[in-house]
């Protein structure tokens, strides 16, 4: 299990390993845009991970392609729909086009 702290809002919950990080932002009762329904095929779940990062899943090949091409991508970036819960707590940013506001 594991502690998912959402920014902003400094919603928390808690989830199993292996739990997409965008189904534990949903769960948590968070909105977050999803245009490609999951497939990593958009960049509109792209959020900062702060904390906890070598815990999720190492990103594949395609989410790294689809964040090529996403400006303002740094070393925190993760595609929500594409990255695993591990054991370890973790502490996501929600960006502001993200966020489905």
């Amino acid at each position: 299990m594991s502690v998912v702290t959402i920014l902003p809002s400094n919603k928390t919950v808690t989830v199993a390993a292996g739990t997409r990080l965008i189904d534990a932002i949903l769960a948590a009762g968070e909105s977050i845009a999803q245009k490609c329904e999951g497939k990593g095929e958009c960049d509109s779940c792209h959020v900062f991970v702060h904390d906890g990062r070598k815990s999720l899943s190492k990103a594949q090949r395609k989410e790294n392609e689809q964040l090529d091409q996403i400006v303002g991508v740094g070393s925190k970036s993760r595609l929500a729909c594409q990255a695993f819960l591990g054991d370890e707590d973790v502490t996501v940013e929600l960006l502001g086009f993200a966020s489905g506001l």
